[in-house]
């Protein structure tokens, strides 16, 4: 990534909205740039698995997990699938799991904090809806860019 979040700010300080600063990096890069694929799910990543599959094309996978550490919506096997997909990074408002593998992959993956146990699957999940969280609503399509400093968002309107 080469724009900065901090320079982003500067440069559209009516217009950005700064996510609050919850998240953990957790993923072999810090940084990601792209539009967010929403997705919302509870304690259930079937809909996460589901998506990995899928080319990334840049973007990133915004997920709110409701923010419930009792399970990791996300781990190792589906990072490997994101990478080789061609996602450029993972916004999860919960927790993930393989920690030390993930620190290896070559993709920015932000989160709450770690949880060993797996979810359930029970094929839950939305697609594609906006998302609240880290007080901000992430629409489908929104502009994410996420670096060391934290993570902003543009929406259509203010990207242009």
């Amino acid at each position: 990534m080469t724009v900065k979040t901090s320079d982003l700010c500067d440069q559209y300080p009516d217009s950005i909205r700064v996510l609050a600063p919850i998240f953990q990096d957790f993923g072999g890069k810090n940084d990601f740039e792209g539009r967010a694929f929403t997705l919302k799910c509870f304690e259930d990543n079937s809909r996460i698995k589901e998506i990995s599959s899928l080319p990334g094309h840049g973007r990133v996978l915004v997920v709110d997990g409701g923010g419930s550490d009792r399970y990791a919506l996300f781990g190792d096997v589906i990072a490997e699938d994101l990478v080789k997909n061609g996602w450029a990074g993972v916004l999860i408002y919960g927790y993930i799991r393989d920690k030390a593998a993930l620190r290896d992959m070559p993709i920015a993956i932000k989160a709450l904090g770690t949880s060993p146990r797996k979810t359930v699957k029970r094929n839950e999940g939305q697609i594609g809806i906006s998302v609240e969280f880290a007080g901000h609503t992430i629409a489908d399509g929104d502009q994410l860019f996420g670096d060391d400093d934290g993570v902003v968002l543009l929406n259509e309107l203010s990207a242009s």
